[in-house]
């Protein structure tokens, strides 16, 4: 089995249908941190299967950002937000 690792996962999308339907993806891979930014813990595979996921649902004006974290530097993430804790992993939901 594939470690999870920390991955943050940016976007912009240009229409409101679009944006609708990738956030309601993003939701069912981890927790909204904020306006257009989620933080979620994958696999490599899982990674893959959304950047795939995520290219079908987007046009080419949108755009999609995804950073993997090496786990020292989910250690070293502040927020202003007292809430946030990296430690654990964030809710998954199913998404259907």
């Amino acid at each position: 089995m594939s470690a999870r690792g920390w991955s943050l996962v940016c976007y912009d999308i240009r229409e409101g249908r679009r944006l609708r339907k990738v956030a309601k993806l993003l939701e069912g891979y981890g927790e909204r941190v904020q306006y257009s930014v989620f933080r979620m813990r994958l696999t490599r595979k899982e990674e893959e299967e959304l950047r795939w996921k995520l290219t079908r649902l987007t046009e080419a004006e949108d755009s999609f950002l995804i950073v993997a974290l090496c786990g020292a530097c989910g250690e070293r993430v502040r927020a202003r937000d007292t809430r946030e804790v990296w430690g654990e992993d964030p809710k998954r939901v199913a998404v259907l």
